[in-house]
């Protein structure tokens, strides 16, 4: 096949529709196969194929960086790596990494002592699969049976099985198109799980019981609100199973006894909108964590008699953001966010004093680790930090100490001293104080001179943890500053930061970005057009905002699976997220006012012809979260709108979805590519 000359250019076939007395025209609607989530529309294949065949021919010059960064990032993966063994029960379990291999093995032996078991392959369950991805796996309570699930094409439509560990067996049991956890019934017989239904909504909890039919499974709960979703769990004494349901705003849960699931679901308490809580149980106490009384959520209890009659425990804090307990036999542990560093807190059930636990940087990432057993003494800790490799300790309640069990070991050799690391405060246009992590060479000068990588996401309340990269080594030791810019939309400072990054003021996610960067040059940090900028999904979406408004800041732009056709997408109940994600961005359906907000800033509706930075855009054929139209319409504006030829490259990964391609060397491949795109647009020797 002769390698294409010129980027494929996409016709514009008319299409638009009215809403709230505005015409929106959309000429590139037409690559939205009308079949999806099958795709199989000739004009729509052959056009992403032709831009797949554009970037193949963009990036061949630059393969050798390419693969020189990839053969880096390998050096600093140890390749037979595995996790601290943990005891659960009358087993200890870990998973490991052979030599080579892109997937897991997972192993277990007697507790007692005794030979190694092999109870779940990866590599021979991904064989032959373009994509897999192990969605979960759960062991029945005796240590019998084995439930997983999986995913061969990146759809997240996962399909569970069940293995009898005791003879190696599959057992012929088949659910097909999980969307959940799998939580085993105390009598070791059935399986409670979330099915998705034809719009990927997970509206249902049902009972599989083993060696029955799927078609026999029984229907536990059913949620008729089509934005909410249905989750399954285990309390922390495996005595309740929890039904959740909930938006992004308006949680509800119900309770049923481990040992007989099919018994009346028990409510903890009638949704109300906009009160978000989860719940656990200790010695028929639940204990409720809660955003009832203030947006940094607070810590309740009740009678499980009376269990929406909440007495408070922990009153919340504006300065302590909780965001999130776990309940032990003898104690409970705390943890949250003080001035957005993470906190671990040990209590007493009796006092609810806290000791808290003191980790020896400034700013790190840290928390309870795999902790599976209810009555225990000693704690499963993890830890790292932009300059220190992930560490996994062990801490002893009584004596309060930390006892390391594994550094992350980095095969081509590292040292910390080489680096440094800061946390800034930066001043966004509102006076509002945004953090940034930084990590840079120690030689690092600030004169305005050196490139710097800034990625930020800044949505659904979820923080970016300042933790440790062997891959941005690559981009370090090639003289960059990384940034991590804790925007308003995460919730990084508490609640009401993502509060304040939402709705009507999505706008403050972008700013931020845009002011962080500004302050990063006037700080010296670098300069503008020195910048290599990249964010994934809601990130995505960043990027292309940032693009429509400050493009002459960026020297190169990454958007992974960007979710950039807002408009166009919450304008559509049908597709399966869209109800659901009302909460967060608006229902431009029925609310004129979420309308204009997100007509103004949707990336897609508001290219303009300008120059617009390099950029490489990635998408996913089978994503069912941004669906693959997104990103490929978009690229499609820009080349037809800018007025400029800065290279513009859209790369579809045809077998995968969200994640992009799975198995660790080729994600990691997948970040090489990044890499060599930003050094070659920024003009930094490879």
């Amino acid at each position: 096949m002769t390698a294409p000359t010129s980027a494929p250019v996409a016709q514009q076939r008319p299409h638009s529709f009215t809403a709230h007395g505005h015409e929106v025209s959309d000429p590139y609607a037409w690559l939205r196969d009308p079949g999806y989530p099958k795709v199989t529309d000739k004009d729509v294949l052959s056009h992403l194929k032709a831009e797949n065949a554009w970037f193949e021919a963009a990036m061949k010059p630059h393969k050798a960086l390419t693969d020189t960064l990839f053969k880096e990032m390998k050096g600093r993966i140890k390749e037979d790596d595995s996790s601290v063994p943990q005891k659960d029960g009358d087993w200890v379990y870990w998973r490991a990494f052979e030599e080579g291999a892109q997937y897991r093995k997972w192993y277990r032996k007697p507790a007692k002592g005794g030979d190694d078991q092999l109870i779940m392959d990866e590599p021979a369950l991904a064989e032959g699969h373009e994509y897999f991805r192990l969605g979960t796996l759960s062991v029945s309570p005796d240590g019998r049976y084995l439930a997983f699930a999986t995913d061969t094409d990146g759809s997240e439509r996962f399909e569970a099985r069940i293995k009898d560990l005791e003879t190696g067996e599959l057992l012929p049991d088949v659910i097909p198109g999980t969307l959940s956890a799998l939580v085993w019934t105390s009598d070791n017989k059935g399986i409670v799980y979330c099915l998705a239904n034809e719009n990927w909504r997970t509206d249902n909890a049902r009972l599989h019981r083993i060696g029955t039919s799927f078609e026999q499974d029984v229907e536990l709960f059913h949620e008729d609100d089509e934005g909410f979703r249905v989750s399954v769990g285990l309390t922390s004494s495996e005595k309740w199973i929890v039904i959740s349901t909930g938006d992004h705003v308006t949680t509800e849960a119900w309770l049923v006894p481990a040992n007989d699931p099919t018994a009346k679901p028990l409510l903890v308490s009638a949704r109300e909108p906009g009160r978000e809580y989860d719940v656990d149980e200790h010695d028929g106490t639940l204990f409720i964590r809660s955003n009832d009384t203030h947006p940094n959520f607070r810590l309740a209890k009740a009678d499980i008699a009376a269990p929406d009659q909440w007495e408070e425990v922990i009153a919340a804090s504006p300065r302590f953001y909780l965001t999130d307990f776990t309940l032990f036999k003898n104690f409970y542990v705390t943890e949250g966010r003080e001035d957005g560093l993470d906190q671990v807190e040990i209590r007493d059930y009796a006092t609810h004093a806290a000791k808290r636990i003191a980790f020896p940087e400034a700013s790190y990432s840290a928390g309870l680790d795999d902790n599976p057993e209810y009555d225990v003494s000693v704690l499963r800790l993890s830890y790292e930090s932009m300059v220190t490799p992930a560490t996994v300790y062990d801490y002893d309640v009584k004596d309060e100490s930390l006892t390391v069990l594994k550094v992350q070991v980095i095969p081509s050799g590292y040292d910390p001293a080489k680096y440094g690391t800061e946390r800034l405060l930066i001043p966004a246009r509102d006076g509002t104080q945004i953090p940034v992590s930084i990590v840079y060479p120690k030689d690092f000068k600030r004169d305005g001179s050196g490139p710097l990588y800034l990625y930020g996401y800044g949505a659904y309340g979820i923080a970016m943890e300042p933790g440790f990269s062997t891959a941005r080594m690559s981009l370090l030791d090639r003289g960059f500053a990384f940034a991590l810019a804790h925007i308003r939309g995460g919730d990084d400072l508490g609640q009401q930061w993502y509060l304040d990054g939402k709705l009507e003021k999505r706008t403050n996610t972008f700013n931020d970005f845009v002011d962080c960067a500004k302050a990063l040059i006037d700080g010296g940090w670098t300069s503008a057009g020195r910048i290599g900028i990249s964010g994934g999904s809601a990130g995505g979406e960043l990027m292309g905002a940032v693009m429509n408004s400050d493009p002459d800041l960026w020297g190169a732009v990454v958007a992974h699976v960007p979710f950039v056709d807002v408009l166009n997408t919450m304008m559509d109940a049908s597709l399966p997220l869209t109800p659901g994600e009302w909460p967060e961005w608006g229902n431009p359906i029925e609310d004129k006012a979420a309308f204009e907000t997100i007509r103004g800033y949707c990336p897609y509706s508001n290219v303009t012809a300008q120059p617009y930075p390099p950029t490489l855009v990635t998408a996913g054929l089978n994503d069912p979260r941004v669906t693959y139209w997104e990103p490929a319409k978009w690229v499609a504006k820009l080349r037809a709108t800018r007025t400029n030829d800065a290279a513009l490259l859209l790369k579809v990964n045809m077998g995968a979805g969200h994640g992009g391609k799975s198995g660790r060397f080729e994600s990691l491949h997948e970040v090489a590519e990044e890499f060599a795109f930003i050094l070659w647009q920024m003009g930094v020797a490879g």
